[in-house]
């Protein structure tokens, strides 16, 4: 449980914005036997295999309620992060855009994509909370996207805001990063299914219920 309790202390609308500014992460690679998988994994994979395996027990898969309880307990340790703490909704949604298999729970290259992309937002967040309050406020928030590899334009920005931010315009830690994902996902599978990568798709209407409703 040691490697387990170090892990954890140390941590789409497009219309007027060009799909290529965006720069969400690569999806996380498929699911191979645990036998292939350790055979071919770096030193750092195997021990980030070891901690996933205290966290997630013997099933090797993260559940929302497991996710939930292991983001929550990160963010407790750290007094420099304001937050109402990840709800189970948020969780679920986060697991629903991670889910590459969609088996309603995070394997684990799928939680290891996810959790050293929070990692990285948590960096972003950091640095643009200028003032060390914990929140990020609307003026800062533009150029805290951009950070993460997302420039909106104002129309999606102000719709971001009033989705995720407080009555002031102030977003904090849980809204960003769960932001943060589905803004990712969504361009991840948006040049997924722009196959000519001419910057738009077209979809019927199985496929936009699908991609968006598990989501």
């Amino acid at each position: 449980m040691f490697l387990a309790k170090s892990f954890l202390s140390g941590i789409i609308d497009v219309v007027s914005n060009n799909i290529d500014q965006f720069v969400p992460s690569d999806p996380p690679p498929p699911r191979r036997p645990v036998v292939y998988a350790e055979q071919h994994e770096s030193d750092e994979e195997k021990q980030f295999r070891r901690v996933f395996q205290q966290l997630a027990g013997e099933d090797m898969e993260v559940s929302p309620k497991e996710l939930m309880d292991i983001l929550n307990k990160i963010i407790a340790k750290r007094g420099d992060l304001q937050t109402d703490g990840f709800s189970i909704e948020s969780c679920r949604s986060m697991v629903a855009v991670m889910d590459s298999d969609s088996t309603g729970r995070l394997g684990f290259h799928e939680f290891k994509q996810l959790w050293n992309n929070i990692k990285k937002w948590q960096g972003v967040y950091k640095c643009h909370d200028s003032d060390g309050s914990g929140l990020i406020g609307a003026d800062e928030l533009p150029n805290a996207f951009r950070a993460a590899g997302f420039p909106l334009n104002d129309q999606l920005f102000n719709m971001i805001i009033r989705r995720y931010s407080d009555d002031c315009g102030n977003m904090d830690f849980d809204n960003y990063i769960g932001c943060l994902v589905r803004l990712d996902a969504m361009c991840r599978s948006f040049k997924t299914l722009d196959k000519d990568n001419n910057g738009t798709i077209k979809v019927n209407v199985q496929e936009w219920l699908q991609l968006t409703m598990y989501s």
